[in-house]
């Protein structure tokens, strides 16, 4: 019944009808805003990777979790966490990005699904997207870092060149 399209980090909703029992009358084809309540067993599942401080994912690097770094090789060989392993979400292509296209596939060579990774880029935009779509491929313990290497950096924690 719903289709859920995510844009800058905000939810919406696309809907088949015009009316929906759940909900009561739409007026357009976009539900901007719902309480989750009223959306209960009408909403397909959508992840939403937990975001922690780069302490916070220092502490759980400590703990067994694994540091993916999704940004670009040459941003990862400048510099990057120790013990990080890197799987590009994007590529420079020219002076734009572009998606790798095959990221989940190159992920699911490195980690199993049920892995605890922690998932880190430059500054936590690039970490998000791969975050979200890792969760909605069944990957089951992602967590995000907010701010990316350069809040790792800042903050003084642990690098390798």
């Amino acid at each position: 019944m719903f289709r859920p399209i995510t844009r800058r980090g905000l939810l919406s909703l696309t809907v088949d009808q015009q009316r929906c029992d759940n909900i009561g009358f739409i007026s357009s084809k976009i539900l901007s805003f719902c309480p989750k309540a009223s959306l209960r067993g009408n909403l397909e599942a959508v992840g939403v990777p937990t975001s922690v401080p780069v302490r916070v994912a220092h502490e759980l690097l400590q703990a067994g979790h694994r540091y993916l770094d999704v940004r670009t090789p040459e941003e990862f060989s400048a510099g990057h966490a120790t013990g990080a392993i890197n799987v590009p979400y994007m590529y420079r292509v020219g002076s734009g990005m572009t998606k790798n296209l095959k990221f989940v596939e190159e992920v699911s060579t490195r980690f199993r699904k049920h892995d605890e990774i922690i998932v880190g880029c430059q500054s936590g935009k690039r970490s998000m997207m791969a975050a979200t779509d890792l969760l909605n491929a069944g990957f089951a313990g992602i967590t995000d870092i907010a701010g990316g290497f350069a809040a790792w950096r800042q903050n003084g924690l642990p690098t390798e060149p």
